[in-house]
């Protein structure tokens, strides 16, 4: 391996690198010019929303599996009243939708069906909240990069257009920026839009949870009614 490292080394342009990587940061972010400023919040703000989202996200699931499993032991044991105070006590998404529609029990399978699709959609929205905006900045920053990659050609040409001649020295700045940008939003892009995904996915999986846990209320709820009328 030593002997491989200093043959590359003799290849041009494959010398040691003589500035450490907190140095070499430094130097790229001066690099990208004044598009280091919107690409940073882009990043920030994301890191800001996947870290809310993830612990908001992360409590809700614990309660909904939890809820959903005494609500149910209720329901069997035809608890309802005692099901309704459990779920009116909770705050989470499965205890709000299981409670608009053991609030409407007495009235009927197709009111409480009805109670629990209104909810449901209500905590669907609740629940996508923040979506949007990993979204956008999956969009953005990448388009952000590539008006930088435009801006530092247009000053690499302009630099070409006032010296009248073509030397490196005069368009790597300008190249230095365009790469950089463009490097830079791929970079905040690319795991933002893996923590969307993420939390979409996550998302599903709670929906589906409670659908399942609702039907079932529906149906015991069903035949607890036929059962009185029987």
């Amino acid at each position: 391996m030593v002997q491989l490292y200093a043959a590359l080394l003799q290849i041009p342009g494959m010398d040691a690198p003589t500035l450490t990587w907190q140095e070499q940061a430094a130097v790229n972010w001066e690099g990208m010019g004044f598009m280091r400023w919107p690409l940073a919040f882009c990043l920030g703000l994301g890191i800001i929303v996947i870290i809310i989202k993830f612990i908001s996200l992360t409590a809700k699931a614990s309660k909904t599996k939890r809820i959903l499993l005494d609500v149910d032991e209720l329901l069997v044991q035809q608890r309802i009243r005692e099901a309704l105070e459990l779920t009116r006590d909770t705050d989470s998404p499965a205890a709000n939708i299981l409670y608009a529609g053991l609030e409407r029990h007495e009235e009927g399978t197709d009111r409480v069906m009805k109670a629990i699709e209104n909810q449901g959609l209500i905590e669907m929205s609740k629940l996508e909240k923040g979506l949007v905006v990993l979204a956008t900045l999956t969009n953005i920053a990448p388009l952000l990069g590539f008006l930088g990659t435009v801006i530092g050609m247009i000053i690499a040409f302009q630099s070409i257009e006032a010296a009248g001649e073509v030397e490196a020295t005069l368009v790597a700045g300008g190249i230095k920026v365009a790469l950089l940008t463009t490097a830079a939003g791929l970079v905040i892009a690319i795991p933002v839009s893996v923590g969307h995904n993420y939390f979409v996915a996550k998302i599903d999986s709670l929906v589906i949870d409670m659908e399942e846990s609702a039907q079932k209320m529906v149906d015991t709820l069903h035949e607890i009614e036929t059962g009185r009328a029987g």
